[in-house]
Parts: structure tokens; sequence; C-alpha cells
């Protein structure tokens, strides 16, 4: 048995020596939309010096749609191409449609962070848990931190492995029951976060290489991913409960390579801290109910105007708005009464301190921007879409397994690029128009990119946060390697992918609902 062991986990070891090597290959995500750029115009070139083309599917008349029905490739690197890239390459950072909108939002989470409100609501909902749902809870508490995905890695992961310790258990299954909630459930969310933004404004861009006027709102997948939540936390107590804790045994404390963190005690919410949560939720609770109002009665002055409905209303177009004052509102109200914030001046430190941050996401966004404007200026995009789209029509592969198949696919490309962002910028010019060719709306093939993203973050050296996971582990038990803690959040790994998709499929396929608000299953190109 112990040989058997020992052979597996060389296996495991190989394995992530592996992907860790692959993934080292690639430069950074900056660098390489450089070069995607670089290689887009030299392709451009090349490509329409040979005449590449395809049939344009849009009906006469649409927008876009070339007078003779044919799309041929634009060389970029000609006198016409290199004028309008230069007139545009500001125009392509400042239009892009995911910045405005990610920024707006962080301000307000940024205010609600620094705070300490998120730190306080995650800490209170894990700490009042009782024994019996103190799992289930933590994995609840992760996927709800990703709003504020930093606190979920910073704060919740090691208070779980405390709490797990504190009880008498093991503290790596609390930690992997955190872990497994903050990243395997990164997309899950009970509220819209700043990552839904990102996506939908990349997915947008990417389905107008096929339809100019296409919109994806930033709530785009909330009704699949308000159930996926309560999905993900059930999955992750039962693989807790039934296989990663009683795989680890007793906790044996002459493990830890740090005795302090065993004395390490966990700090109850005190009183002001309780107060300060109170009247946070009071006030999140009165603008949902003012919001509410202005939505919900049918004459609601933020329904479209027009239709008198919530479709193309201002409330779903300015739904990052809503975000912003949400965690703006609940976030200065806990600062005033703990005293965390004292005067409005340290509400503009919180958001500047927020937008600081984001200074890397800045100069990213400027260089993806270019490349998926020189995607949409060359035809490469559209007349790659529609030869893959026929490719897929004449295999037969159109039906929903193609959809669990590119689940599948997203899910492989994270492994060596964990950057939900980064990925989806360099698939979704591809993958998006390719599937809306054969009959999916965008709105639905990132419900699908989303599902294959998240679940293979927890088993990815690749991820960012992977090594702050492992020295947290390394303090309760001092031989855990990468190996190890890859070999532990496998099984969840694999139950979040089988039960995402299966309740993807049944959601979309069986039960026909719609993934968000107003959200289409199919696309139509005529």
């Amino acid at each position: 048995m112990q040989q058997d062991n020992t052979l597996q986990n060389g296996r495991i070891q190989r394995f992530l020596r592996g992907v860790e090597w692959l993934g080292n290959l690639l430069p950074h995500p900056v660098i390489l939309f450089m070069i995607m750029c670089v290689i887009v115009l030299a392709v451009s070139y090349i490509a329409s010096a040979l005449g590449v083309s395809a049939i344009d599917p849009r009906p006469e008349g649409a927008a876009g749609r070339s007078a003779d029905g044919i799309i041929y490739v634009k060389n970029l690197i000609s006198g016409e191409g290199l004028a309008q890239i230069v007139s545009n390459l500001v125009k392509n950072f400042t239009n892009f449609a995911p910045l405005g909108t990610v920024l707006v939002a962080l301000l307000g989470v940024g205010i609600a962070e620094r705070s300490g409100v998120i730190s306080a609501a995650l800490r209170g909902l894990v700490l009042k848990a009782s024994r019996k749902l103190v799992t289930f809870t933590i994995v609840f508490a992760g996927i709800m931190s990703n709003t504020a995905a930093e606190l979920g890695y910073v704060v919740l992961i090691p208070l779980a492995a405390m709490i797990f310790h504190a009880l008498g258990r093991h503290p790596l299954a609390g930690l992997a029951a955190a872990f497994a909630g903050v990243s395997g459930g990164y997309s899950a969310n009970l509220l819209l976060g700043t990552v839904d933004p990102l996506l939908s404004g990349i997915t947008q861009e990417a389905a107008r290489l096929i339809d100019p006027s296409y919109v994806v709102g930033s709530e785009a997948n909330w009704y699949f991913m308000m159930v996926s939540t309560f999905l993900i936390s059930i999955l992750g107590y039962l693989v807790t409960e039934k296989i990663i804790e009683p795989q680890l045994g007793k906790y044996n404390p002459n493990d830890a390579s740090d005795e302090e963190i065993l004395n390490s005690k966990i700090e109850p919410l005190t009183a002001l801290e309780k107060k300060g949560l109170l009247f946070a939720g009071l006030s999140a609770v009165i603008f949902a109910l003012l919001l509410a109002w202005t939505i919900i009665p049918e004459d609601g002055v933020l329904r479209n105007p027009k239709t008198g409905r919530v479709a193309g209303s201002p409330f779903l177009h300015g739904i990052v708005v809503f975000i912003f004052v949400f965690f703006a509102v609940s976030g200065y109200v806990y600062g005033k009464i703990t005293g965390s914030m004292k005067n409005n001046n340290d509400v503009v430190k919180a958001m500047s301190e927020s937008m600081s941050s984001m200074g890397l996401y800045i100069v990213l966004v400027f260089f993806l921007a270019q490349l998926l404007a020189f995607f949409s200026w060359s035809n490469l995009g559209a007349i790659i879409a529609v030869k893959g789209a026929d490719l897929l029509k004449e295999l037969g592969l159109t039906g929903p397994l193609m959809l669990i198949g590119f689940i599948l696919i997203c899910a492989t490309i994270n492994l060596l690029m964990s950057s939900a962002s980064a990925q989806w910028a360099l698939t979704a010019p591809i993958f998006v128009p390719m599937l809306m060719l054969i009959g999916y709306a965008p709105e639905v093939i990132q419900t699908a990119y989303r599902i294959g993203d998240s679940t293979t973050n927890i088993i990815t050296p690749m991820m960012s946060y992977f090594g702050l996971i492992l020295a947290v582990a390394m303090r309760y038990k001092k031989d855990t390697g990468a190996g190890t803690l890859m070999a532990m959040m496998i099984p969840y790994s694999f139950a979040f992918m089988v039960g995402w998709s299966l309740l993807f499929y049944l959601w979309v396929f069986v039960f026909g609902l719609p993934v968000g608000p107003e959200s289409a299953t199919y696309y139509s190109v005529g």
C-alpha cells in the first residue's frame, strides 16, 4: 500500500512539474498580448496576400456585412491599415467596455474592503456557524468572498484552518474547504462582483465580431451563478466531510512547522463590529428596497421607458453603478460606526488605494484592447469563426455536448493560464463568434467558460495564490508540498467539474432557463 502511494505521489509530482514548466514558458500576460498583436499584424499581411476569405453568414442589409457577401482579410500593415491603427490606438483603450465598468465597481468594493465590513462579515458568518454546518459555511463564505477576492485568500483560508484546529479537526481540511470555495467556486456568487463586468465586456467585444450591435450586460449570468453558489457549497461540503477529512485522519500537532500557530486564538467579533455590521446590513436592505421600488412596479422609473419592460432598461444598463453604491454605502456606514473611516478623507483614500492596485490591470487592458481591435479590423476573427463553425457543422458537433467539450477545453487551458481575464481575452475572440454561428448566445457561451475556468483553479501551481496557500498549509504540516496540496484538491476539482457541468446541461438544455435576466440561450445570425 505504501509503495502504491509513493508511486502515485511520484506521478502527481511529475505532472505538477510538467504543468509548472509549460506554464513558465508563457510570458507575462501583458507581454503575451503584445506578442499576439504583432502576430495578428503579420498574419493579416500573409492572409491578405493569399486571398483568404469566407462567406459572410449575415443577411443582406445587416450591420457590418460586406457588399458582395464575402469576408476578406484586411492587411493591417498596409498604409490604410497603419493609418487606422495610429488614429484609433487611444480610442481602442478608452472605449474598451470592461475598463470603465470594472474601475467604477471597484471604487465601491474598495470602500467596503478597506472599511473592514467584508472581512468582518466573513468572520461573523464562519464563527456563528454551528459545528455541524461549519464546513458548508466556510465553502459558502469562500464563494461569497469573491466580491473581494484577495480577502478570501488572505483572510478566510487561514481563518478556516484555525477554526478546524480549534474544533479538534484537521486544519488542512478547513484550509481545503475554504480554498475550494474561494478559488474553485470563483465564478459563483449571490452578488454581482467586479469579475462580472470584466468578463461580460470581453464577451461583448468578441460577440461584435459577428453582430456589431450586440450587448452583453454584467448581469448576463446572474441567475445561474446564484444557484451555482449553493451547488458548489454543497459539493464542497460533501467532498470535505466524506473524502478529504477522513483521508487526512487525526491531526498530529507535532507535524506543525510553526508551533505558535497552534496557540493562535480566533478573535470573535467585538460589540462595535457587530453594531457596525447591523447598521451596514440595514443600509444595504434600505438601498435594495429603494432599488426594487424603481424596477418592480410597472411604472418603475428605471424600467425601459419605451417598452415598460426590464429588458433594455436603465436598471440593467446601469447595474455597475448599483454595485458601486451598494458596497460604498454599506462600507461607509460600517466604517463610521467602527471608526475605521473617521472622515471623508478616509473614503477618498480607500478609493484611491483601490485604484492604485489596478495599475497592472490598466496596462493589460491597453494591449488587450488593441488585440481585440486588430482581430476585428483584420476580419481574422470573423473568418476563423466562420471556418470553425462550418467545420463543427460538418462534423455534427453542434449539440449541447459541444458546450460541455468547450468547458473541458477552458479547464485545460486554465491549468497553464489561471488569470480569468487573460485567458478569456485570448479565447473569446475565437470561440464566442464560432459558437454564435452554430446557434448559441454569448451569454451561454460565457457561462460555459466560467465553469471551466473556475474548476481547475485549485489544482494548478500557476494560480497566483497557490504559493500563499501552500505556505499556510506548511505551517500546520511541515512536509506539505505542491503535489500534496494538488492531490488534496483534485477531488474538489472533479466534483465541481461534473456537478457544475450537469447543472449547466439541465439548466440550459433540459429546463430551458435563462442564465441571467433577459439573457438569450440561442442566437440566430439571420
